[in-house]
């Protein structure tokens, strides 16, 4: 068993207006087999829509969610508000997928690659990249650190997958980071930056097939916790 803690930053609850149910149940069985200790986090502020997941159609006026209730149901009512997220508390953190994380931690599903990234999150990632802290995100969720960390935002560039939607990973590339196509079952490490991205529901792909890359993804971010050495 490991004493590693990860943190698992949440968007809601449903693959359309939050975070992607089965990718963050795959994350936290991963975590959990591996014996690593996670906590999860979300915004506490309203979702950027409310969806009807039976029909795939907004809710209408006056329909509210908020991120940190909603993800409570995820994580079964251990959640922590996202401000309270410091990299320092943590040996690594995780994004799922799902659409709140492209309208609700950032807007990019709208904005694609002139998105902007909410400050928690901006916050969290650079705090977490400055102090040599493994980072994963899967589905969508990448898309998070090709802006962050991103030329065009003065970072470093990095390397992420996103699967093979082009219109998708030309965005990545404008945004000043580099796209690498993988398919679900599979993971791209980018060791310079120590971040690892699986592509997940990106593909029209079976859960098995999402579980077998989210445990591709947490394997490789094990071997980079048992190996980073920070200054």
């Amino acid at each position: 068993m490991t004493n590693k803690r990860i943190a698992v930053v949440l968007a809601g609850c449903g693959r359309a207006d939050g975070s992607e149910i089965h990718e963050s149940v795959c994350i936290l069985i991963h975590l959990s087999q591996k014996g690593f200790d996670y906590r999860c986090f979300a915004p506490d502020a309203p979702a950027a829509e409310v969806i009807n997941h039976a029909t795939g159609k907004p809710m209408g006026a006056g329909q509210t969610r908020n991120m940190l209730t909603e993800s409570a149901r995820i994580s079964r009512g251990e959640i922590t508000p996202l401000n309270r997220l410091h990299a320092a508390d943590f040996d690594g953190v995780i994004f799922p997928g799902g659409l709140g994380a492209s309208t609700n931690l950032c807007n990019f599903a709208s904005k694609g690659a002139d998105c902007e990234v909410i400050p928690d999150v901006v916050r969290v990632v650079r705090d977490f990249h400055l102090s040599k802290r493994p980072m994963a995100f899967c589905c969508i969720a990448p898309v998070i650190a090709a802006r962050v960390l991103g030329t065009r935002m003065g970072g470093p560039g990095c390397m992420v997958t996103i699967g093979n939607d082009e219109k998708t990973s030309d965005a990545v590339r404008t945004m000043g980071s580099q796209h690498v196509g993988r398919g679900v079952t599979e993971a791209c490490t980018d060791i310079k930056n120590l971040l690892v991205t699986s592509p997940a529901y990106m593909y029209d792909a079976r859960p098995h097939e999402v579980y077998a890359g989210i445990g591709k993804m947490i394997d490789d971010l094990s071997v980079m916790l048992g190996s980073v050495q920070r200054g």
